[in-house]
């Protein structure tokens, strides 16, 4: 009898035990919208305080942030370019693009030596033609089989890489038409010859 009496004892206490169990989702916690008499507004949901910036779900429809505007691709970029600009993006080009893209754009990067699909040629007439808002949307999104790097790269970042791709661009297809008069004898010899040509 006394057994059982202790095995029923531990039997109840184990149950009570298991009833105040409260798991994570089951806690005291208010709903969206619902009502609070905590609050002197009777609201449970606090107005956002003045400044908040939304984290990962930044809806800034700009043209800054989206790469077009009034639904027409961006044909400049619309920040200061400046050598400081240009290094940065030759970083950033160097950690996303060039494994891929290669080190002059040529899409020959370790990627395609590999043997898997070979990306864009960035020195093509089709992409050096592309307006800025177009491969900003590309590198946002991502294009067939490259990635969205939109969680990857910040706003700024890609506008810095597109400058220094620019300006990849343009030193692979330069002549010396494209050098200013003044600056052709710094090129020696060739900038020389080339100025009279």
């Amino acid at each position: 009898m006394r057994n059982s009496t202790s095995i029923l004892v531990v039997f109840v206490s184990f149950l009570g035990a298991s009833a105040c169990r409260q798991d994570m989702q089951d806690q005291p916690k208010y709903k969206p919208l619902a009502e609070s008499k905590f609050y002197a507004n009777g609201r449970s949901a606090r107005p956002i305080p003045a400044g908040t910036v939304a984290r990962d779900e930044l809806n800034d429809d700009d043209s800054f942030h989206t790469g077009e505007a009034n639904g027409v691709f961006l044909d400049t970029i619309p920040m200061a370019v400046n050598l400081q600009v240009l290094q940065r993006g030759r970083d950033r080009y160097n950690i996303y693009c060039m494994p891929c893209h290669g080190q002059l754009g040529y899409g020959d990067g370790m990627v395609a030596r590999r043997g898997l699909r070979a990306p864009a040629n960035f020195n093509s007439d089709r992409l050096r033609r592309l307006p800025p808002g177009y491969v900003f949307r590309v590198i946002t999104n991502g294009f067939g089989a490259m990635p969205d790097y939109r969680d990857q790269i910040p706003v700024r970042d890609r506008w810095t890489i597109i400058a220094y791709l620019r300006a990849l661009q343009l030193s692979r297809n330069a002549t010396i038409a494209d050098v200013p008069a003044a600056d052709r004898f710094k090129l020696g010899n060739g900038g020389a010859k080339g100025a009279t040509q």
